[in-house]
């Protein structure tokens, strides 16, 4: 697994890595028919975004038999952080309480949904 290298993956990376996550392992094969129930995609296409994954480090592959296996090399967690950390500097400002009101304002969150969020604020607030 990668440390501390910033991931940068494509929207297609990203919808290939979604589904390794929910799997954990995957055939080229299998992330393809998974895709093909949301989008319109060629094996092929899958097949040369996966190669170019490994390559980039976002997979590891199991190349011991003829079929290839796929697991993904950098966690849901950690690539959701350097996204969110992204987009609270860039869209605001730097301000994770701007996102939150934001997704809060147009989401409607349900009661464990809530109660998670104030869950984390009390913990936050002993924290300091």
């Amino acid at each position: 697994m990668l440390k501390n290298k910033i991931i940068k993956p494509t929207e297609g990376e990203l919808e290939i890595l979604g589904v390794l996550w929910d799997k954990g392992e995957a055939t080229v094969r299998t992330v393809y028919e998974e895709l093909c129930k949301t989008k319109d995609s060629g094996y092929t296409t899958t097949l040369k975004l996966m190669q170019i994954m490994f390559e980039k480090e976002l997979v590891t592959r199991d190349s011991s038999s003829k079929t290839h296996i796929y697991q993904a090399a950098v966690t849901k967690e950690k690539t959701q952080k350097q996204f969110l950390n992204k987009m609270i500097n860039g869209l605001f400002a730097g301000s994770s309480a701007d996102l939150v009101l934001q997704a809060l304002g147009g989401h409607k969150a349900s009661n464990a949904e809530l109660e998670k969020i104030e869950s984390l604020i009390a913990e936050l607030k002993s924290k300091k």
